[in-house]
């Protein structure tokens, strides 16, 4: 779809430099754009692509000086990211979303299904389950008995929603991902292992985003849970009963034992590994490769492994580089004994 320079610098409340009758059909990395694109500029580094790039507008800091080449048009704004971002969200709304039910989908006669819903190939949709308005459920997904999912939900290819779990609104599941399998739960009796039932479920409140391949676990009892906006990336595994708190990010290959609650506004980095049972404050940063042994205090940064201080870490990493040297002199001292 089309649109104006004009169109897009009202959704950013932007303004326009050059011709606001310009249409762009396309969004495109500066260094790489067209002409019909639209793209961005937010970093320094980036500037030299101004007089090379053929896009035909650019979203820009309003505080630039530069004047734009023949043939391209900026559009100000305070954040251009964040314009950027805008314009994506734009282009995306005005994509055409798929409604129907696929002919091989295979649906439960006492399935709820809302209005303007999308329903993929090979499809199926277990008893009890309720599905909201504006769904989109690409194929090859599995619904399992008494699902319930919140209106504007998309549901990527080949993922798994196990039975109980429970999905808000405007959240997106991406491809692979497994929801509500059992949680890892055995006690020893005698000489060997006795499964522990994993009776709860999982449950996730609104505007959620979770990437693909990631694994999150039924609870024990009651239900592990995502709180509203949380971002996970791509091969997260949550353990059961573990609670995500409102709005944190998780980047990849991060783990999550078992009952531990994350807190508020979060930012744990890739392959960060965190013990069960623990309480991680809010606007809690953790680096990185962390090994989380212990609870942490809100606001605080960690980083290491186990995990400490941020400039603990960094003051004890400046000595731990010097020991080779260290261990040099040493052993010079006690040669001229």
């Amino acid at each position: 779809m089309k649109f104006t320079l004009k169109e897009i610098a009202k959704q950013l409340q932007g303004e326009i430099v050059g011709d606001p009758d310009l249409t762009v059909s396309n969004l495109a990395k500066i260094e790489s754009a067209q002409p019909g694109d639209i793209t961005f500029l937010s970093n320094k580094k980036y500037t030299k692509y101004l007089e090379k790039t053929a896009a035909t507008a650019v979203i820009v800091d309003k505080k630039i000086a530069l004047t734009p080449k023949k043939g391209t048009s900026f559009i100000k704004v305070d954040e251009p990211y964040v314009g950027f971002v805008m314009a994506l969200s734009l282009f995306q709304k005005s994509a055409q979303k798929k409604v129907g039910i696929h002919p091989s989908a295979v649906i439960h006669e006492t399935a709820k299904i809302g209005q303007e819903v999308f329903i993929g190939p090979f499809v199926t949709i277990d008893a009890q389950v309720r599905i909201g308005n504006h769904v989109q459920l690409k194929g090859h997904v599995t619904v399992e008995q008494n699902v319930h999912l919140g209106d504007h939900t998309v549901v990527h290819s080949g993922v798994r929603l196990l039975e109980d779990t429970k999905v808000g609104a405007h959240c997106i599941l991406h491809s692979g991902s497994v929801f509500g399998a059992d949680g890892f739960g055995f006690a020893m009796q005698g000489k060997s292992y006795v499964k522990i039932p994993q009776i709860g479920n999982v449950e996730i409140k609104d505007h959620v985003e979770v990437g693909a391949n990631c694994t999150i676990d039924r609870a024990t009892l009651g239900s592990t849970l995502i709180q509203e906006g949380v971002k996970l990336d791509n091969m997260i595994h949550l353990a059961h009963n573990v609670e995500i708190g409102a709005h944190t990010v998780i980047a990849a290959q991060t783990g999550i034992a078992g009952s531990t609650k994350v807190g508020e506004y979060c930012v744990i980095g890739g392959q960060v590994g965190i013990v069960g049972h623990l309480t991680i404050g809010d606007r809690v940063r953790i680096q990185a490769q962390s090994g989380v042994i212990k609870n942490i205090p809100e606001g605080k940064d960690v980083q290491g492994t186990p995990a400490m201080g941020y400039k603990e870490f960094y003051k004890s990493y400046v000595h731990f580089k010097s020991f080779p040297t260290i261990e040099n002199r040493i052993h010079e001292l006690e040669m001229k004994k």
